[in-house]
């Protein structure tokens, strides 16, 4: 999908700009070119002001993606969801971000939460983010509660463990 994406917008690097921020934000665009975030639309000069670009280009790329077979029925599902990570604090959860050293790995994801399960530690929320649309990949993972001794330790060990931040 992705490499389709920038293949039908290598044309405009603006248009680009906008397909990935749309991407990076889980925003779609209703069958009438308009970008919405779950079903609520926002106004492209928001779109344009935290992108850099005119106006203009956000209008062109959403009316663009609309007439695109395959790519508007994507784009019409697109939903964004909470992330816990930023109020963890707040809520009294534990933030886990394991960077990889290679996102296009397998495992990262099963072998993370093998050794939460183990402990038998209740995850609240994990994602992660898309390597074909971040420069520097992660697995965020949101538990219930505080880790127990030993956990840190058993993550860092893995190979598929660059860094971790807690």
């Amino acid at each position: 999908m992705w490499a389709t994406l920038m293949r039908e917008f290598a044309d405009s690097p603006a248009q680009s700009r906008v397909v990935r921020f749309l991407l990076e934000n889980g925003f779609g665009v209703s069958p009438e070119g308009r970008v919405t975030c779950n079903g609520i639309e926002i106004p492209a000069t928001h779109i344009a002001r935290a992108i850099g670009i005119d106006r203009r280009v956000v209008d062109a790329t959403a009316r663009r993606i609309a007439s695109l077979e395959g790519t508007a029925e994507v784009f019409a599902r697109m939903r964004a969801t909470p992330d816990l990570s930023q109020v963890a604090d707040f809520l009294g959860l534990t933030v886990i971000t394991i960077i990889p050293p290679d996102a296009q790995q397998r495992g990262i994801v099963g072998a993370a939460v093998d050794i939460l399960s183990r402990h038998n530690l209740a995850i609240r929320q994990i994602f992660v983010t898309d390597p074909y649309l971040v420069e520097a990949p992660k697995l965020v993972i949101i538990l219930d509660e505080p880790l127990p001794v030993g956990v840190v330790e058993e993550l860092r060990a893995l190979p598929q463990v660059k860094q971790l931040i807690f």
